[in-house]
C-alpha cells in the first residue's frame, strides 16, 4: 500500500477525533487541526508518525490553493468595490503599521533582515476564520462595528496577496530596490486590472451560455478547473498561485452560480484546508518552543498591543468614533491562517529560519484564545481608554468623528472632479496600456508562428493596438461630467486648469498609441504624432467606436453585477423609466428665438426636450427646427447629474424638483396631450433585430424619442445612434398618443 494512503488515514482519523473534542469544548477547529498535526508529526515520538512527508507537503500546497479559492468565493469584486473608506483606511493603517512594528521587533531580537520582514508580514494579517467564529459565538455579527471589521478583513486579504508578491520579489533579490519593486508592483497592477477586466467580461458569459448543460458534478469540475487554470496562469505571469486561486474564487463569486459553487466545493475546501493546518501542526517542535519562549511571549504581547492600538488608530483616522475604534481594534488583535501561508512562502523560498514557523504558530494559538475575551471586554477597554487619555483629547476625537462625515459631504467640486479625473485616467490608461501589451507581446508572437509575412504580422498587431485603444478614447476624455461642467460655468479662472488637465489626458492617449506603433512599425517621425492626435479628435467628434464601447461596457457591467441583478430580478426589477428624471424649466430670455437644434442639449448634456407647453398648447416631441419663446415651459428628460449640468450652464434653478419619468407619466391628466413611454421587445423575428438605432427609423416611423435600451437586465440610457439592436433587447420609446396607438395596432 502506498505510504500516502496510510498517512492520510492516520492524519484524518486523528484530526476527526481531535475535532470532535474541540467542538465539544467549543474551541476553534483550526487549533484542533494544529494539535492533531503535532500528534502525527515527527516531533511527537509517543504517537504514530507520518512516513511520506513530501507527499503531505504537496497536499498542503493544494490546501493553500483551495483555501484561497474559498476565500475568494466568500466575497465578490462588487462587494470589494462597495467597501467603504473606513475599511480601506483601517486595513492599510494596520498592515503598514504592523509591518514596520514586526520588522523592528525582529531586528531588536537580533534576527536577520528577511526574517524580520517576513515577521512583519505575518503579524500584519488578522484571522477572518477566528473573528467570524468569535462574532457568531458572542452574537455581535450584525452590529455596525462588526460590519466595519468584515470590510477591513476584505481589504486585508487583498493587501495580503500583494504582500506575498512583494515578499517573493524581495526574497529573490535578497535586497530591496525601490525602482525594481515599483516596476514589479506597477506591472502587477496593470496585469491584475487587465486580468480582472477580461475575466469579468468573458467568464460569466461563458458560464451563462453553458449553464443548461451543467449539473452539480459538471459545475464542480468546471469550477475547480477554473481555479487551477487561473493558478497556472498566475504562475506563468510570475505571480503567486495563491493570487490565481483567490481571483478565480472572486470572479465566480459575482456569478449566479456562486452559492452552488461554494456549496459544492465546501467539502473539498474543508478536506484540503484541514490537511494544510495538519501540516502546520506537524512542524511544531516543543523543544524549539521552549527554547524561544521569550521571543514567543514578546511577539504575542506586541501583536495584541500593536494590533489593538494601530487598528483603532486606523478606524479613528477614517472618521469613526473612539468607541467604535476600540471595538474594531479589539476584534482584530490576533494572527491566523494568513500568517501560516506567509510563513510557508518564506520556508519554500528558503529565506527564513526554521525556528520562525513554530514561533508564529505558538503566537497564533495564544492570540486565538484571547480573541473572544478581547471582543467581550472592548467596552471596558474603551472606558479605560477614556480615563487614561486627557479629557480634551477625548472630546477632540469625538468632535472629529462627528465632523468628518459632514466634511466629506461638503467636498468642493474641485475635490470631486479631481478624484474622478484620477480614477478615470488610471483605469482607462491601464486598459489602453494593456491593449498595447497584448498586441506587442501576445498577438505578435502568435501571428509570427503562422506562415504570414513578418511585416503583415506587425501591421495586424498595430491595427489591433489602434482599434483596441480607440475603444476607450471617448470615456477617457470624459468632457461632459457634471463636475467638469460645474467648474467650467462657475468661474472663468477655472477654465484654463480644466483645459490643461484635459490636454494632459489627451497627450497620454497619444503616447499610449504612439509607443506601440513605434515599436511595431519602427516609425520615429513626428508626423505620426500629429496624425494620431488628429485621429483622436476625429474619433471623439464622430463617435466612432462609441457603440462598440457601450456594448462592451454593458456586457462588463452586467457580468460584474450578475448576482445582484439576478437577486433584483427576483425581488422586482427597476425599469428604465425609473432611471430617467423629468424637470420643468421656464425658458430664459437669452434662449428665446433659438431653435432646439442650435441648443443641441442632447449632444452637449445628454438632456432632451420631451414637451414644451406654450400657453394652452402642448408641443410633444418637438422637432429640432422649433424656436423657443419667452414664457415657454420646457420639460426636460435625462439623468439627474445631466440635468444638473444643464442647469449650471444656464445659471438657472428648476421650477420644481425632478421626478422620475414614471411618476411624471402617472401624474398626467389630459389624455389628448399626454406622452407615453413603452418598451418594445425585440424577438428573433423582429424587424428591429440587427439594425442600428439610426437605421431602424423608429423616430421617423412613430414620431417618438428613443430613451434607451434594456439589455441583460441593465439599462442603456440615450445610446449612440450607431448602436446595434440585439435579440432580447427592450427598446424604450417616448411619444404621443398617436405613437402608442400605432405600436398597439402593429402588436409591438
Amino acid at each position: 500500500m502506498p505510504k500516502l494512503i496510510s498517512d492520510l488515514a492516520l492524519m484524518l482519523l486523528t484530526a476527526g477525533v481531535v475535532a470532535v473534542v474541540f467542538k465539544r469544548l467549543n474551541q476553534p477547529l483550526v487549533l484542533g487541526y494544529i494539535l492533531a498535526g503535532f500528534l502525527v508529526g515527527p516531533y511527537m515520538p509517543y504517537f504514530f508518525t507520518v512516513a511520506d512527508a513530501e507527499a503531505i507537503e504537496t497536499w498542503s500546497e493544494i490546501g493553500i490553493i483551495v483555501l484561497m479559492f474559498g476565500l475568494g468565493l466568500e466575497f465578490n469584486l462588487r462587494k470589494l468595490a462597495s467597501v467603504g473608506g473606513t475599511a480601506v483606511v483601517t486595513a492599510l493603517t494596520e498592515v503598514l503599521g504592523m509591518l514596520v512594528l514586526g520588522y523592528l521587533v525582529g531586528q531588536a531580537l537580533g534576527w536577520g533582515m528577511m526574517d524580520s520582514i517576513f515577521l512583519g508580514g505575518m503579524l500584519s494579517m488578522s484571522s477572518t476564520t477566528i473573528i467570524i467564529k468569535a462574532f457568531d459565538e458572542l452574537g455581535v455579527r450584525s452590529e455596525g462595528f462588526a460590519q466595519l471589521v468584515f470590510g477591513t478583513l476584505v481589504i486585508e486579504d487583498i493587501a495580503g496577496i500583494f504582500m506575498m508578491i512583494i515578499l517573493s520579489t524581495v526574497s529573490v533579490s535578497q535586497n530591496i530596490s525601490g525602482g525594481a519593486l515599483a516596476l514589479q508592483l506597477g506591472l502587477l497592477v496593470l496585469y491584475l486590472v487587465l486580468w480582472l477586466v477580461l475575466g469579468i467580461y468573458i467568464l460569466p458569459t461563458l458560464l451563462r451560455k453553458a449553464s443548461r448543460f451543467m449539473n452539480d458534478e459538471t459545475l464542480l469540475l468546471v469550477s475547480l478547473g477554473i481555479c487551477f487554470g487561473m493558478v497556472l496562469l498566475a504562475e506563468e505571469l510570475g505571480f503567486s498561485s495563491a493570487l490565481g486561486a483567490f481571483l478565480a474564487g472572486s470572479l465566480l463569486a459575482g456569478t449566479v452560480h456562486a452559492e452552488r459553487v461554494e456549496h459544492l466545493t465546501g467539502s473539498i475546501k474543508d478536506l484540503f484546508g484541514s490537511v494544510f493546518f495538519l501540516s502546520v501542526g506537524m512542524m511544531i517542535d516543543p523543544v524549539m518552543i521552549l527554547r524561544y519562549i521569550g521571543p514567543i511571549l514578546i511577539i504575542t504581547a506586541v501583536t495584541l498591543a500593536g494590533k489593538l492600538c494601530i487598528s483603532s488608530l486606523g478606524v479613528l483616522l477614517s472618521g469613526q468614533s473612539l468607541h467604535t475604534a476600540v471595538r474594531c481594534g479589539s476584534s482584530l488583535a490576533q494572527i491566523g491562517e494568513f500568517a501560516f501561508i506567509i510563513a510557508s512562502l518564506g520556508m519554500s523560498l528558503g529565506v527564513i529560519a526554521g525556528y520562525i514557523y513554530p514561533i508564529v504558530v505558538a503566537v497564533s494559538v495564544i492570540t486565538t484564545l484571547t480573541t473572544p475575551a478581547f471582543i467581550r471586554g472592548s467596552d471596558r477597554l474603551y472606558a479605560l481608554t477614556c480615563r487614561v487619555l486627557p479629557e480634551k483629547l477625548v472630546q477632540k476625537l469625538e468632535r472629529y468623528s462627528a465632523e468628518e462625515p459632514a466634511r466629506r459631504d461638503q467636498d468642493s467640486d474641485w475635490a470631486v472632479f479631481l478624484r474622478r479625473y484620477a480614477k478615470i485616467t488610471a483605469l482607462y490608461g491601464m486598459l489602453m496600456a494593456g491593449v498595447a501589451l497584448l498586441g506587442r507581446f501576445a498577438l505578435l508572437p502568435l501571428l509570427e508562428q503562422s506562415f504570414l509575412d513578418s511585416r503583415l504580422c506587425r501591421l495586424l498587431s498595430a491595427a489591433f493596438c489602434v482599434v483596441g485603444t480607440a475603444l476607450f478614447i471617448r470615456p477617457m476624455l470624459d468632457l461632459h461630467s457634471t463636475e467638469y461642467t460645474a467648474l467650467w460655468v462657475r468661474d472663468r479662472r477655472f477654465r484654463l486648469p480644466l483645459i490643461t488637465l484635459t490636454a494632459l489626458r489627451f497627450m497620454l492617449i497619444v503616447l499610449l498609441i504612439f509607443i506601440p506603433l513605434q515599436a511595431l512599425l519602427g516609425v520615429n517621425s513626428l508626423w505620426l504624432l500629429a496624425l494620431i492626435a488628429a485621429s483622436i479628435v476625429l474619433i471623439y467628434k464622430s463617435g466612432w467606436m462609441s457603440s462598440a464601447y457601450i456594448t462592451a461596457e454593458v456586457r462588463f457591467v452586467a457580468n460584474f453585477n450578475e448576482r445582484s441583478l439576478h437577486d433584483r430580478q427576483i425581488e422586482g426589477a427597476q425599469w428604465l423609466d425609473e432611471k430617467l428624471f423629468v424637470e420643468q424649466l421656464n425658458c430664459p430670455e437669452e434662449l428665446a428665438g433659438k431653435t432646439l437644434r442650435q441648443l443641441n442639449w442632447g449632444l452637449r448634456f445628454s438632456v432632451n426636450i420631451m414637451k414644451i407647453v406654450r400657453g394652452r398648447r402642448h408641443l410633444n416631441m418637438p422637432s429640432g427646427t422649433l424656436e423657443l419663446r419667452q414664457g415657454d415651459r420646457i420639460y426636460l428628460i435625462g439623468r439627474p447629474e445631466d440635468l444638473r449640468s444643464l442647469r449650471l450652464s444656464l445659471g438657472s434653478r428648476p421650477e420644481s424638483e425632478p421626478v422620475t419619468l414614471r411618476s411624471f407619466l402617472e401624474s398626467q391628466n389630459d389624455e389628448n396631450n399626454n406622452v407615453y413611454a413603452t418598451a418594445i421587445p425585440v424577438g428573433k423575428d423582429s424587424a428591429l433585430q440587427g439594425k442600428t438605432i439610426k437605421t431602424s427609423r423608429l423616430r421617423e416611423s412613430y414620431d417618438c424619442m428613443i430613451l434607451g435600451l434594456q439589455r441583460d437586465k441593465l439599462p442603456i440610457l440615450q445610446p449612440d445612434v450607431n448602436m446595434t439592436i440585439q435579440t432580447d433587447d427592450l427598446v424604450w420609446v417616448l411619444g404621443t398618443r398617436k405613437m402608442a396607438e400605432k405600436l398597439l395596432a402593429e402588436d409591438l
